[in-house]
């Protein structure tokens, strides 16, 4: 009996091994990043949009009254607020799909980030591996992620039509791109 209680330890050790090196908390050498597409085609976006991703891959400081100031200047454009976190496993997996989406539609959308709960070095490093054509607002006290009815868990997604009303707040990952784009047609476009 001792060799099959040995065995189950052995197993459950490897077993919470596992689930540290993967869960939200788990170390940053384990990622590598998701390699930007290609963004020249924003090069055509409108001037409040131009506006927009002229700040991209920054993380802008302000709180509610500057991501207040930006939402405002946004006003006849739709836009999708994502908020995550560098610390934040389903926030990475996620990422690839706002990159690819914000490419594809970031001409007629504007796209935002809210970098909530996180260390200044610790986003700048995650947006050098996985850089955004849009800026992230820092929200380190949760103001923000509260604003948007976000609080709940990372990462969330606010959506807003072109007349600047949140229509949608999604908690949760998405895990394709053909599912954001269909939340964004549904929640951001058509509610317009």
């Amino acid at each position: 009996m001792k060799p099959l209680r040995r065995l189950f330890l052995l197993a459950f050790a490897l077993g919470v091994m596992a689930l540290l090196t993967t869960s939200c908390g788990g170390s940053d050498s384990v990622y590598e990043g998701s390699p930007a597409p290609d963004y020249s085609g924003l090069a055509d976006s409108p001037p409040p949009l131009d506006a927009l991703y002229s700040q991209a891959n920054d993380l802008l400081a302000g709180g509610t009254e500057a991501f207040d100031k930006q939402m405002a200047e946004l006003k006849g454009h739709p836009a999708v607020v994502n908020v995550w976190a560098s610390w934040c496993g389903p926030c990475r997996a996620e990422f690839p799909h706002f990159q690819d989406a914000s490419a594809n539609l970031g001409t007629g959308v504007a796209f935002l980030g809210v970098n909530s709960q996180d260390s200044e070095s610790a986003a700048a490093t995650f947006l050098e591996a996985s850089p955004l054509p849009y800026p992230s607002f820092s929200d380190p006290d949760k103001a923000i992620t509260e604003s948007l009815e976000a609080g709940q868990g990372l990462p969330a997604t606010a959506f807003f039509n072109a007349a600047g009303e949140r229509t949608f707040t999604k908690i949760g990952p998405y895990t394709d791109e053909a599912d954001l784009e269909a939340d964004v047609n549904r929640y951001a476009l058509e509610t317009g």
